[in-house]
């Protein structure tokens, strides 16, 4: 298989296990910036705890760091969420 078409086979993989709850492909327009595209990845913060501790995701991981210029992950938050973390920033802002 090429290079190129492995990129979204552990995904689907990790899905189809249960591992994850969904996956979207980014391509960004250009814009100046070096990021010009990411996977987004959705899930439960254990099973992903879990995924990213796992020795095959590090493996990908580092196959990934081969071929692309900059590749990492980043942790973030989604719905219910943004909210509680917006709270989290207004605590911590001095007054």
């Amino acid at each position: 298989m090429p290079r190129r078409a492995r990129v979204g086979v552990p995904h689907n993989l990790l899905k189809q296990a249960g591992t994850i709850q969904s996956f979207d492909t980014v391509f960004l327009d250009m814009h100046g910036g070096d990021l010009n595209g990411f996977f987004l990845i959705r899930g439960e913060t254990a099973k992903l705890d879990a995924l990213m501790a796992n020795a095959e995701w590090e493996t990908h991981m580092m196959r990934a760091a081969l071929h692309l210029e900059g590749a990492s992950h980043v942790r973030g938050v989604t719905g219910d969420a943004v909210m509680q973390r917006m709270e989290l920033w207004k605590k911590t802002i001095p007054a």
